[in-house]
């Protein structure tokens, strides 16, 4: 009767020298398994690593509006531009409240449920509601006005929690605005900031503003607008007014009165300056700006870097760098303003 043969017993009798016995063979049966035991967990963090991200969105606005179309297809394709595609690599979860505060904390709540990898904001009260729901999940705000006085982040070098992105504005905005609004009103003695105090930090730039009101020898008042009605008056008073202007700053109440504040400026031949291209665009004056394609691109960074592994409490926020100024010249002939040249040398766009 043949003995038993162990894998220490050597090869088989009769075995050929030129040909592996079956002990050879089941040697290489065992380490190439050990060699696929070892091999394993490398390929369970490789799947790991590539899995489906996902993305957020609570983006203040109306989904059909075009502006917000094209915003939104600028961030997706920065997004490919970093090797992220939606559909491939990325989901993106998008939530429009409209206008509506009430709706934002219901959808910032909505979004965060779904835990996603990171949250991305465009305004300060989407920002402010995805925070209050989160202390832990990434997010990466544009368009916060005043990060700091806010609430946001105590600091802008290094925002600390789990929150991080590009401010709207910078301080000396104000300034800028005034003086864009004396070149192309060069009759101007009063000049209005509309404003709706209870949405927007106006505080942040009345330095800048009252430093450029005296040096170009203006009165500066400040309007609080509550309503439509409140809009109506105060435009229709300043019309009557030799030499008055308006300053327009661009928050969640005046783009949703964006319309009437337009068509009032018209009606009461009142030029006005404009913190949001957009109105340019829908038929006001002039308007300065951040650049919002860059803005996007460097949104597209941050949140390329936070999926890859960095920390948005180690990425400061960051001003904006470059702007945009949009003349609506058709406006300005309906005003009887000629623009100067200056100005229309140093526009990014002129719509005739």
């Amino acid at each position: 009767m043949d003995r038993p043969r162990s894998l220490a017993t050597g090869p088989a009798i009769g075995s050929r020298p030129d040909q592996p016995g079956r002990w050879q063979m089941r040697r290489r049966e065992f380490i190439a398994g050990l060699g696929s035991a070892a091999a394993w967990p490398l390929m369970a963090r490789a799947q790991q690593g590539d899995r489906v991200r996902r993305i957020g969105m609570l983006r203040l606005g109306e989904e059909n509006d075009p502006v917000q179309k094209t915003n939104l297809s600028a961030l997706t394709q920065a997004l490919a531009d970093f090797g992220w595609t939606d559909g491939r690599n990325v989901q993106i979860d998008l939530r429009w409240p409209g206008y509506d505060i009430n709706r934002i904390q219901a959808l910032a709540r909505e979004l965060v449920s779904l835990q996603p990898d990171i949250i991305l904001t465009n305004s300060t009260p989407a920002t402010a509601a995805v925070q209050r729901e989160t202390r832990t999940i990434p997010i990466v705000f544009a368009g916060v006005t005043d990060p700091v006085a806010s609430g946001i982040v105590p600091r802008l070098d290094r925002p600390g929690g789990n929150i991080t992105g590009f401010a709207r504005w910078e301080a000396s905005m104000g300034g800028k605005w005034l003086e864009l609004l004396s070149e192309i009103a060069p009759g101007l003695r009063r000049a209005v900031i509309m404003v709706n105090p209870d949405t927007f930090p106006v505080s942040t730039f009345m330095p800048s503003f009252e430093t450029a009101a005296q040096s170009l020898k203006v009165v500066l008042s400040i309007e609080p607008v509550h309503s439509d009605a409140k809009i109506e008056t105060a435009i229709i008073r300043l019309g009557r007014e030799p030499g008055g202007g308006l300053v327009v700053i661009g928050d969640i109440f005046t783009l949703m009165h964006s319309a009437r504040i337009i068509l009032s400026a018209a009606r009461n031949r009142v030029p006005a300056v404009y913190g949001a291209n957009l109105w340019a665009r829908d038929g006001g004056l002039l308007s300065y700006a951040p650049d919002t394609v860059d803005l996007i691109r460097r949104v597209a960074s941050y949140v390329d870097r936070i999926l890859r592994g960095a920390k948005p409490a180690e990425l400061p926020v960051q001003l904006p760098t470059k702007f945009e100024m949009v003349i609506n010249l058709k406006t300005a002939k309906a005003l009887g303003i000629m623009m100067p040249q200056s100005i229309l040398l140093r526009a990014d766009e002129v719509i005739e």
